[in-house]
Order: structure tokens, then sequence, then C-alpha cells
């Protein structure tokens, strides 16, 4: 994030707010009260930019027909969108005020830059957030920006540790960790005992949060606008990782591909344990570790020394484009879509994991997995709601890989992406101390 917005980006906020305007005298809707109170009547064609992966295509295809069976006046354009390139694709587009989605797949962490530009149409009153209450907290807290709700929460995710059943029980370890002193103990147990690894970590800096947070550290304070990255709690969690690896708890983390080499480890039943999300659950289970998947076991993040375990909240949103000319149309579709039934559906369809209390009905939570990260979001919490917070785990990311290995202390590396985000990236934060 920079102090001010370029005078390109101020032109495209006008040009859309113009728009946006146009949209609202017309059939495009603004406040929803059309689609609110004759959602029958309501016409048009919504252009929906989805950044899932392609493979879960069909399941979103399958549920666009259900809508358009329900609103036959309605039409979707479902356009698959490279997430990689979705950020700034959608940027562009907004900017100059033409080829922009009325509706678009949005990471948790794009929402705040979306709406600091002007981009996204605030959805509080709008049939687009029915039955706001039913949301979960976490994710839910991520969809706002200067106290208006800016998108819907459509999956969520958070982090847990998931560990081979199999290698814990050769061992002797009747349970997993519930600290991280534990943790490491029952990897020196695995070694000994079975020749096998107790972890490798993931080089990236979201997965290194656990460790700040279980020390009661932060990335930043957000009221306070200072940078705590490098606070003494936070340095501390840091520590904790960087005495896996030295100790040899930890298979030394890779320099690229930290991630990948992490989980073919794991699944490969190279190593004992790994913290990962949801997502990584059925590629787990083409491992031949996972063979037989009852051989997964997921418990919630390890605590630290505050006595509390937690992990950070990812996932997604749908949003409105402020500019769009079809708002009522776009509200009935992302009310449809974040249903508590088509979340139902997709969580059972592609294993997705809901952002509705509700959805989590028998059918979901009998699968162990979804019950298992169910319970893990209860002592999530939200990563900040900044713009530019990707821009924040770039940088993240090239520090913490040097620490791991040892290229610099826990102290002298976050000191250093510290004053890399105050000089480059959140120029009005303050170094905490």
């Amino acid at each position: 994030m920079r102090r001010g917005i370029s005078i390109a980006a101020v032109a495209g906020v006008l040009a859309l707010a113009a728009t946006a305007c146009g949209g609202d005298n017309g059939d495009g809707g603004g406040d929803g009260s059309r689609a609110a109170k004759d959602p029958g009547s309501v016409t048009g064609t919504v252009t929906w930019w989805d950044t899932a992966n392609e493979a879960e295509g069909p399941t979103y295809e399958k549920l666009v027909k259900d809508f358009e069976a329900e609103y036959p006046k309605i039409k979707v354009k479902r356009v698959p969108v490279s997430f990689d390139a979705a950020e700034q694709k959608f940027k562009t587009a907004a900017q100059s005020g033409k080829g922009a989605p009325d509706v678009i797949r949005t990471d948790v962490g794009w929402s705040a830059g979306f709406a600091n530009l002007g981009y996204l149409q605030p959805l509080d009153g709008t049939p687009a957030l029915a039955h706001e209450r039913d949301f979960l907290t976490g994710p839910l807290s991520a969809a706002k920006w200067k106290g208006e709700t800016v998108g819907v929460p459509q999956v969520t995710d958070t982090l847990g540790l998931l560990y081979n059943k199999d290698i814990l029980k050769k061992a002797g370890v009747e349970k997993p960790p519930a600290t991280w002193e534990e943790f490491v103990e029952t990897a020196k147990t695995v070694k000994k005992k079975t020749g096998v690894a107790g972890t490798q970590l993931n080089p990236e800096g979201y997965f290194s949060l656990p460790f700040l947070y279980g020390e009661g550290g932060d990335m930043l304070d957000t009221k306070g606008k200072k940078i705590t990255v490098n606070s003494p709690e936070a340095v501390k969690g840091i520590e904790t990782a960087v005495d896996m690896v030295k100790s040899g708890v930890s298979l030394k983390p890779a320099s690229t591909d930290g991630y990948v080499a992490a989980q073919t480890s794991f699944k490969d039943g190279k190593v004992a344990m790994v913290v990962n999300g949801p997502w990584s659950v059925a590629d787990d289970y083409t491992g031949k570790a996972f063979k037989d998947k009852k051989n997964l076991g997921i418990a919630p993040i390890p605590a630290g020394t505050s006595g509390k375990g937690a992990a950070p909240i990812g996932g997604h949103n749908y949003s409105v484009y402020r500019g769009s000319q079809n708002k009522d149309a776009a509200y009935l579709f992302v009310k449809f879509m974040s249903s508590a039934k088509s979340q139902e559906f997709t969580a059972t369809e592609i294993n997705t994991l809901p952002t509705r209390k509700s959805a989590y009905t028998a059918d979901v939570t009998a699968d162990p997995a979804k019950k298992a990260f169910q319970d893990a979001l209860a002592t999530s919490k939200s990563r900040p709601v900044i713009p530019g917070v990707g821009d924040l785990f770039v940088a993240f990311d090239q520090h913490y890989v040097k620490i791991l290995r040892g290229q610099a202390t826990p102290k002298a590396g976050l000191d250093a992406l510290a004053e890399e985000w105050k000089s480059k990236l959140i120029e009005d934060y303050e170094i905490a101390g």
C-alpha cells in the first residue's frame, strides 16, 4: 500500500463511478431494492470471472445452470480466469472502465485493495448479503473495508497440523502434539524409532504465522498503524521454526518451490507431520503414504508459549464491480452462489470449506478432513485487512526463506523485513518499538 492513488487510478475511479451512476438509474440497480422486492422481474447477463482451479469448473457450471433455471430472465457468462493473473487483470479493466466483470471471485487478500481504489460495490443491505449472521465471523471480517462489506465469503480455509497416523503409531506416539514443544519432542521420537524425519517446513511467510501467533505476535497492528512483524514475540516465534531446522527436527527447506517440496515429502511418507490447509488433502490422498485415507490425521495448530495456537484465515469472496450495469442480477447471482445449499454442494463435490455455519451439515462433516478443519477454524484469526497485503507476503517470503536457511538471524531478518515494508509498501505505518 502506498500513501496515494496514482493519477491514472483516480481517473479510473472517476470513470467507473460515472458508469456506475448510469447503471443505478437504469436496470443496473444499486441499492438492490428491485432484486429484493421483485427478483423474478430482474433481467440481464451477469459476467462472472471465476478464478477457481479449472478442475472445479464443472461443479460451478452446474450451479450456474441451477441459477439460470431459478432466474430464467438472467443469463450468466462464466469466464475462467487464471488466479495468478486475475488481480492485475481486474485492476486494469476496472481502471479503464472497460471489460471488467459484473462479479469476480477474489482472494480475501485482494478485497481491501480493490475497495480502496473504488472498484467494489458495497453490499450491505443488498440481497447479495442475505442471512449475514449465518457467516462465520472470520471470513466475514476479511470481506469488509472501512465499515462496508465489499465481498460475500465464498469459501474459507485455515492451516492445521497434518500427520501420518501410522508413523506416529510406530513411534509409540498416541496423539498428535498440542504445543510446539510437544511437536519437537514428537519429531525427535519419530526420527529415533522409525528413521523418518519429523517434518519439513514450508518457507513461505504465510506458513510462519502460526509461530508468530503462538507467541502473541502478528504482522501488523492495523488500528495503531504499526509494523509488528519484528516484535520480540514475533522473533521468538520464528526462533521456534529456526530451531527445528538447526536441530534436524525439520528437513532443510527448499529455497525454491518450498511448498511443493514439503508436500511431496509428506505424501510420500518421508516426513511424519506438516502444516498445511484443506486444499492439500486431495493431493495427500494421491501419495503412497495415504492410499488408505484413514491414515491421514488432522489436528489444530500447536500452541506456543502463550498457551494459544492459531492459524491465519484464507479463502475467497464474491465481489460485485462498482461499475456493473447489472447490479440487481449480480446481487441475485451472488446470493445464490453463496447460499448454504450451494456451499454444501461445493463442499461435497470439490472439498471446499463452507463460510456459512448452516452449510456444515451432517453430509459435509461426515468427511473427517472437513470436520477437522471446521474445528481448526475455531482458533483461526484474520490476517491484516489492508490494501496491498499480497505485496507484504512477497517480501515476507524472501526474508523468511533466508532466515530458515541460516542466511540471517530471526531478529536481523525480521528487522530487514520491517524496514522494507516501511520504505516500499506501507510508508504511513511506523515500526513498533
